[in-house]
C-alpha cells in the first residue's frame, strides 16, 4: 500500500503494547488444537488468505425511513469513501476490495482505477442502482424498473446496468450485482406473471452484455419498498432466474433479507448443491431486514452459514468460488469502526468452521447421532480464535486490535476538521 492513511509508527506502537499477550494466547491456543490433531499455523494461512469487500456505500452514516443522523467526516463522494476503505483494510488486512453503486460513486474510470490502485484497493462487484430516481434521469422508477409495465422506463434500467457494467470493466470489477425494489404495495395492482416475464426479458438483455469471466449476481428480498409482493422476494424465485438466465448468472445471499426463523444455512447447502451459489452480503438482522453490523445478533448462524462453505470446500465442490461482501448500514456507530468488526466477525466464523472435525460429523451424521453431530459443530464454535485472526492480521502489516489501533490515530477526528458538516433531515440508507 503506497498511500498509507494510518501512519505505520501507529500501528507499531500499538501492537508492540500487545504482542507478548497475544504471542502468549497464540501458544496456548496452538497446544490446545494440537491435541485435536489440528496445526495452527495452517488454520491461521487459511484465515489470512480469506477476504470480504467492504461497500463504499458503508463508510457513511446509515438511516432508516424516519431519519438520518450524519456523524463527522462523513465522505463527500466517492474519493473520500475509498479512503475511509483503505482504513478498513489497512488495519484488519482483511478487506482488499471494495464494491462501488452506481450513480453514487460515478466517477471517471480511470481516476477510480488510479486512487484505487494508491490505496493498494481493487474494486470487487458493481451494484446498479433503479430503486430510487437519479438527478436528470427521464422516468421514473416509482412504479418498478426493469419489470415496470411501461417499456421506456425498462429500457432506461437496462441501460444503467449496461453503464455499470462498461465502467465495472474499466476499473477491475468481475461481477455485476442487480438488486431491485420492484413489487406491489396493494392486492391487484400488478399482474404477478407478467411482472416476472417483464423482469426476466430485461435481465436477459443485461446478460447478454456481460463480459465473457464476468458473473451476475441476482438478489432477494422478501419485502421493502413494496410492502404487499415482490418480484424477487425469495431463494426460489432467485434460482429460477439464475437458472433462466444461463452459466454466468448466480444467487445473491444477503442474510437479512429473510424472515425470521428462516434456514438461511440450508438455503445456502441448497444453491451449492445446484451450483448456483454466487456470494454473500453479510450482515445481520433482528426484525425485517440487513442494518445491522455482521454477527450481532446470531453469532452462530453466521458459523453454521460458513460451516457449509467449508463443508463445500472440503469436499472439493467444481467451480466453487463464492463472492464475499458486508452489505450494512450505521446509524449509532462510527462506520470504520463497524465495518472492520464485521470483517472480524466474518473471519471469526470461517476460523471456527474450519476447525470442525468433518471425518466425526459425517460419522456421527450416518449413525444419526443428533446430539454428538451438534456437540461436533458447538466444540469449534465454542474455540476462542482471536489470537488466530490477531496473529493473522500482525504478519500481513495490520493492527492486532484494530479498532483500539483507529481510535489511537485520531483518523476520525482528522477527517472531521477536512470535510464539511454533513446535514440530513430526512430519511434514507446512505
Amino acid at each position: 500500500m503506497s498511500e498509507m492513511k494510518i501512519a505505520a509508527d501507529v500501528i507499531a506502537a500499538e501492537n508492540e503494547a500487545r504482542a507478548q499477550a497475544l504471542d502468549a494466547e497464540y501458544a496456548a491456543l496452538g497446544e490446545t488444537l494440537a491435541r485435536r490433531g489440528i496445526e495452527i499455523d495452517n488454520i491461521t494461512d487459511k484465515v489470512s488468505e480469506f477476504s470480504v469487500a467492504v461497500p463504499s456505500w458503508g463508510v457513511g452514516t446509515g438511516g432508516t425511513r424516519f431519519a438520518r443522523f450524519p456523524g463527522g467526516g462523513e465522505p463527500r463522494g466517492i474519493f473520500d469513501k475509498l479512503d475511509d476503505c483503505a482504513v478498513i483494510h489497512q488495519l484488519t488486512r482483511t478487506t482488499p476490495t471494495v464494491s462501488l453503486h452506481i450513480p453514487w460513486d460515478k466517477a471517471d474510470p480511470k481516476e477510480l482505477k488510479a486512487k484505487g490502485e494508491a490505496l493498494g484497493l481493487g474494486f470487487d462487484a458493481m451494484n446498479s442502482n433503479t430503486f430510487s430516481d437519479a438527478v436528470g434521469q427521464s422516468q421514473s422508477y416509482k412504479y418498478g424498473s426493469l419489470s415496470h409495465t411501461d417499456a421506456a422506463t425498462r429500457a432506461q434500467a437496462i441501460e444503467h446496468n449496461l453503464e455499470c457494467i462498461e465502467i465495472g470493466n474499466a476499473i477491475g470489477s468481475k461481477a455485476l450485482t442487480v438488486w431491485i425494489g420492484d413489487g406491489s404495495n396493494f392486492p391487484g395492482q400488478s399482474h404477478f406473471t407478467r411482472q416476472f416475464e417483464r423482469y426476466l426479458a430485461s435481465m436477459a438483455e443485461i446478460y447478454k452484455a456481460l463480459p465473457d469471466d464476468w458473473r451476475l449476481f441476482s438478489e432477494h428480498k422478501m419485502y421493502e419498498p413494496a410492502f404487499y409482493s415482490t418480484v424477487v422476494q425469495d431463494w426460489g424465485t432467485n434460482y429460477l432466474i439464475a437458472n433462466t438466465l444461463g452459466p454466468k448468472a448466480f444467487c445473491l445471499v444477503d442474510l437479512g433479507h429473510h424472515a425470521p426463523n428462516t434456514n438461511i444455512e440450508m438455503i445456502v447447502a441448497r444453491l451449492i448443491q445446484f451450483g448456483k451459489l454466487g456470494g454473500f452480503h453479510f450482515n445481520d438482522s433482528k426484525y425485517g431486514d440487513d442494518d445491522l453490523d455482521a454477527g450481532a445478533i446470531d453469532p452462530y448462524r453466521l458459523f453454521l452459514v460458513f460451516n457449509e462453505l467449508v463443508d463445500a470446500e472440503h469436499r472439493g465442490v467444481d467451480g466453487f468460488h463464492p463472492a464475499h461482501m458486508i452489505d450494512q448500514s450505521h446509524n449509532v456507530t462510527d462506520p470504520i469502526e463497524s465495518l472492520m468488526a464485521s470483517a472480524n466477525e466474518i473471519r471469526r466464523a470461517y476460523a471456527q468452521a474450519l476447525l470442525v472435525d468433518r471425518a466425526a460429523l459425517e460419522g456421527y451424521q450416518d449413525e444419526n447421532d443428533a446430539l454428538m453431530a451438534s456437540e461436533t459443530l458447538k466444540r469449534a464454535y465454542r474455540t476462542d480464535v482471536e489470537p488466530i485472526l490477531a496473529q493473522a492480521r500482525r504478519r500481513a502489516g495490520g493492527a492486532i486490535d484494530p479498532i483500539a489501533t483507529y481510535r489511537a490515530s485520531g483518523y476520525r477526528k482528522k477527517v472531521t476538521m477536512e470535510r464539511p458538516a454533513s446535514v440530513s433531515g430526512g430519511g434514507g440508507i446512505v
